[in-house]
């Protein structure tokens, strides 16, 4: 249950802070939000990370219902109910949902956090939860796995 719980709430999170940024910013516009770390950008991402494959937005439909079936999937059929493995899971659902929504409502990704201290793309909450999940399922993966077999 904890699984599609956090799975829910994180979309709704990210739902709400992509309508505040279109409801709130100009797109294309910077606002600062922590000096010198990083500042709010309206973005509409057309592709993939980084706007890769821009314009083949068909190409991300399948591939994310595909990818989140395959989550639920591991979810149900592995039976492993270690913290961090449902955290992983939970939060990569989360991710692929959260960009999904806005795919197909709206036929783009809306981003909105731009790193004022290095060069990079700007990003989502969404982008933020696929980061945070490959991380802790990677953690899974090296420290925790071993001891459950």
């Amino acid at each position: 249950m904890f699984f599609y719980l956090l799975s829910v709430i994180l979309v709704i999170i990210d739902q709400m802070i992509k309508a505040w940024t279109v409801n709130h910013i100009v797109l294309n516009e910077t606002i600062p939000f922590i000096p010198n770390l990083l500042s709010l950008h309206y973005l509409q991402n057309r592709g993939a990370a980084w706007g890769m494959l821009a314009g083949h937005m068909w190409l991300f439909i399948p591939i994310t219902l595909l990818v989140s079936g395959l989550i639920i999937y591991y979810y149900h059929h592995d039976n492993v109910r270690q913290p961090l493995y449902v955290a992983s899971l939970s939060l990569l659902l989360a991710g692929a949902v959260g960009n999904f929504i806005d795919r197909v409502r709206l036929g783009y990704v809306v981003d909105m956090f731009k790193l004022e201290f290095m060069d990079f793309p700007v990003f989502n909450f969404a982008d933020t939860c696929l980061s945070l999940g490959v991380i802790f399922f990677i953690i899974y993966l090296l420290f925790f796995e071993s001891k459950e077999e």
